[in-house]
């Protein structure tokens, strides 16, 4: 090796940021599923944060199109866009995290183009050779850049489609090991469903969606017979809302979620160290590069029914997101979550809270993670979000204007 990265910075970019996808079984086998850019399964916004991580049924906003594509024909407004930001690994360093920017316009009186830029800066890493000097600097970094298009087939239902390029830069040059960045194309596919309905004397806002996220080419980064899936993810959630009276509501959410790629092979036996447990990693070394070579279609499909230990396994392989959020005369809003992964699957479990506000056209969230683990990259941070959002559409157009929806003719 002609060089090494210094241990403080090193270990970060190792890890691929993300410290929960390094859990193991409690047996000793390795059963996590592993990905490229695992950043693009992380909710970017405050909102979505707040509620668990539930976004797929949610009202939509500028951020929706992330989760679900299909909830752009939907949105409230002509125009809105959000920057969110949250630091990485805060109390191990100060120059990481994960920007994002998001924003929608309304196309026509029933369908909205989005745009999204997400940027996961790694901050600056000190290469180090085999002696221990000094060999340069680099500062790893990650983007995906995301163009979205949704559309609303009848008053209820509408669906959306999104096209995204994934760049992500790990190494740099120095490492000797002809390292170069990973490059990805990807689609998102979603399907969403809303509706009023009056339950006794209840009036409820019932939201279904569905959503197939991260369908694209494998990464590699310095060796191509040995690719990386990206994190092709199926969402499926609802959200409930019930209007209390003409100042209050509250909505439960509700979302689960799959990785839909292959599972890892494993050996539940740890063999005693000999010529024994050599053989058995090199069986199982092989055998998952076997699997790394399954096409994108093979292992969307397998990934159902591939799990070593059978059906039971696969279902812990489904995270759960649960959130619920009080909003007051639209104005303010308060928001409480929970988020649930296996022990055997990454581990990641925590509380999350929340607070919004909305104010004309302007709103901020901020949502607050609370981990089972200090492992967690974003424990013990503030997320923030904000919010710009222009021309209410029943006060901008008429019945017929372009890019408006139905409602009242505005008096001036």
């Amino acid at each position: 090796m002609q060089s090494l990265f210094s241990r403080s910075r090193g270990v970060l970019v190792a890890s691929l940021s993300v410290a929960a996808l390094s859990a193991q079984a409690q047996s000793g086998a390795i059963t996590t599923i592993t990905t490229a850019v695992p950043i693009l399964t992380l909710a970017p916004d405050s909102r979505a944060a707040a509620l668990g991580e539930a976004g797929v049924a949610t009202s939509p906003d500028a951020n929706g199109a992330y989760f679900n594509a299909g909830k752009l024909g939907f949105v409230p407004t002509k125009f809105a866009f959000s920057p969110s930001y949250a630091p990485w690994l805060r109390n191990v360093t100060d120059d990481m995290g994960l920007a994002y920017l998001s924003g929608y316009g309304k196309v026509g009186t029933r369908s909205a183009l989005g745009v999204s830029l997400m940027y996961f800066d790694l901050g600056e890493i000190e290469y180090r050779t085999a002696q221990n000097q000094a060999n340069g600097m680099f500062n790893p970094k990650e983007y995906a850049i995301t163009v979205s298009y949704g559309q609303k087939l009848t008053d209820n239902f509408g669906v959306g489609v999104s096209a995204r390029y994934v760049r992500s830069n790990l190494t740099g040059t120095a490492t000797g090991n002809d390292p170069r960045p990973g490059n990805a194309a990807a689609v998102d596919l979603g399907a969403y469903y809303n509706k009023d309905a009056t339950i006794g004397t209840g009036l409820y806002n019932l939201g279904f969606g569905l959503s197939i996220l991260n369908i694209g080419n494998k990464i590699t980064y310095t060796d191509a017979t040995n690719p990386s899936f990206l994190p092709t993810t199926l969402k499926l959630g609802t959200a409930l809302t019930r209007e209390i009276d003409q100042y209050n509501k509250i909505t439960l959410a509700f979302d689960a979620t799959k990785l839909l790629v292959p599972s890892p092979y494993y050996e539940n036996e740890v063999l005693p160290a000999g010529p024994a447990l050599l053989e058995q990693q090199a069986r199982i070394r092989a055998r998952n590069e076997e699997i790394a070579q399954k096409s994108i279609v093979n292992g969307i499909f397998s990934s159902f029914s591939d799990a070593q230990g059978g059906f039971k396994e696969e279902m812990r392989e489904i995270n759960l997101s649960t959130g619920l959020e009080y909003t007051y005369n639209d104005l303010l809003m308060a928001r409480v979550g929970y988020f649930y992964e296996h022990p055997t699957k990454g581990d990641r479990q925590y509380v999350s809270l929340g607070l919004g506000v909305r104010f004309n056209v302007f709103g901020i969230d901020g949502a607050y993670l609370v981990p089972n683990s200090r492992a967690n990259p974003l424990a013990q941070t503030i997320r923030v979000s904000l919010h710009f959002n222009f021309n209410k559409l029943a006060e901008a157009f008429d019945e017929n204007g372009a890019g408006g929806t139905s409602g009242d003719v505005p008096t001036n």
